[in-house]
């Protein structure tokens, strides 16, 4: 399990809750805030695989604290409510991502939890790795495109001619298409 971020009122539930995790995966490392502020500046300096909120946090209920974390993050979030409140945070929280499980805790329900949330998050971060390959292939796209249009202008090819001529540069320089690009781009036609 990656790094975990526990945000709880009292170090000692905290401390419960790492006891709990360390039952169903031991994690990379716990970190523990005591308040929502706290956990704030804590997501800002680390990456967490898993963020757990114990609701109520001192200085604001831990919804809010939950939802920054899922809309911000890749991790999953965790947050625990007492049951008779648990639905109403669920409507507020839920459409964020964030998972709420009612308190008192049952051990059971509180690993089919997690389980779920490393599930999705390991999906998720495949879906963001894609999502990045993909933009990194639009750009390369877009910088030969552009290229192409330098050679067009100045060296009154076609675009044919343009295209083939990128290609062999790259394959006689053994670079790649989107450095050769960049080398007409910067004035080294």
């Amino acid at each position: 399990m990656d790094r975990v971020l526990i945000a709880s009122a009292s170090a000692k539930s905290g401390a419960a809750l790492a006891q709990l995790l360390d039952a169903f995966d031991r994690p990379e490392a716990v970190a523990t805030a005591l308040s929502g502020a706290e956990a704030r500046r804590m997501l800002l300096e680390s990456e967490y695989g898993l963020v757990i909120v114990n609701t109520p946090l001192p200085d604001e209920f831990g919804h809010e604290l939950a939802s920054l974390a899922a809309q911000e993050t890749t991790a999953g979030v965790l947050l625990l409510a007492k049951a008779e409140v648990a639905d109403q945070v669920a409507e507020k929280a839920e459409p964020d991502g964030v998972l709420v499980v009612p308190k008192p805790l049952n051990r059971a329900l509180v690993f089919q939890a997690l389980r779920l949330l490393s599930a999705t998050r390991r999906r998720l971060t495949g879906l963001r790795s894609e999502n990045q390959r993909l933009q990194r292939k639009i750009e390369d796209i877009r910088l030969v495109d552009r290229a192409k249009c330098i050679l067009i202008e100045c060296c009154g090819m076609t675009e044919p001619e343009a295209h083939a001529y990128i290609e062999k540069q790259a394959m006689d320089r053994r670079l790649s298409k989107r450095a050769v690009a960049q080398s007409i781009l910067e004035g080294g036609v």
